[in-house]
């Protein structure tokens, strides 16, 4: 029994790791958790990047589910990349990281406001914690870029 909660352990911690990671804060000297910090480029806006961060507890088999996201506009944003996005009210998810070995994970879906002219980001948790669906909300203007008030048909 020892050998499966070190193996599950040690998958947990390796699925947790990303090439996307650009930053780890500790959280101190007597605890196990630090706060990852993830950038992640939208792959069809490619003009826009997120960092997310969250909570990892190296030595659970469950991280926390509250993250943050902050996107920006960090290139070029055109028409083309409008029209090659999901424009349903659900949108894409772009993102996705494994929080625990119990299917629990942190998504990252982009979503059009067409009336608004804005990319919303939003990071969630699959699980519900403390009787809520952690989640957090960023958005991108695309007032200046080439892709402002062009009409966007929805397919």
């Amino acid at each position: 029994m020892k050998k499966i909660i070190a193996v599950l352990v040690a998958v947990a911690g390796l699925g947790a790791c990303t090439d996307n990671e650009v930053g780890d804060v500790s959280l101190g000297v007597f605890t196990t958790k630090d706060i990852k910090l993830d950038a992640m480029q939208d792959p069809i806006v490619t003009g826009v990047t997120c960092h997310i961060s969250s909570i990892e507890a190296n030595l659970d088999v469950s991280d926390p589910s509250d993250s943050s996201i902050a996107c920006r506009q960090t290139g070029e944003i055109t028409a083309q990349m409008l029209r090659d996005i999901d424009k349903s009210d659900s949108g894409d998810i772009i993102f996705r990281k494994s929080k625990s070995i119990f299917f629990k994970n942190m998504k990252v879906r982009r979503i059009f406001d067409a009336k608004s002219q804005t990319l919303m980001y939003l990071s969630y948790s699959t699980k519900e914690t403390s009787g809520s669906y952690k989640h957090s909300l960023s958005t991108v203007p695309l007032w200046g870029t080439a892709a402002y008030g062009v009409i966007v048909s929805e397919d």
